[in-house]
């Protein structure tokens, strides 16, 4: 009996991972943004709470480089650090 290996057969196509799944940084794209979090962490005692800048700019280089599913940063909980829309030109209307 003789067990045949073909690996042509199947190909594997790659996908960004599901929510809450993390590969490995293989090529160290964030690796800085890693380290930063991982010092402000070191520094304030593990209160992750004070760290949310590094959190989120760790968590954005990570979504550019598809090492996550792009997420908005509203629901990654974000909402506060993220910057509002310019005002529209008729609100800068309604205010004359």
């Amino acid at each position: 009996m003789s067990t045949a290996m073909n690996f042509g057969s199947k190909s594997f196509k790659p996908r960004p991972p599901d929510k809450g799944s993390f590969p490995l940084d293989h090529f160290g794209e964030c690796k800085t943004f890693k380290e930063t979090f991982m010092k402000c962490l070191r520094d304030s005692n593990f209160d992750n709470s004070k760290c949310r800048l590094q959190s989120k700019a760790y968590l954005e280089c990570r979504m550019e480089n598809q090492l996550m599913t792009k997420e908005p940063l509203e629901k990654l909980g974000f909402k506060d650090l993220v910057d509002p829309p310019p005002p529209s030109q008729a609100n800068e209307d309604c205010k004359h």
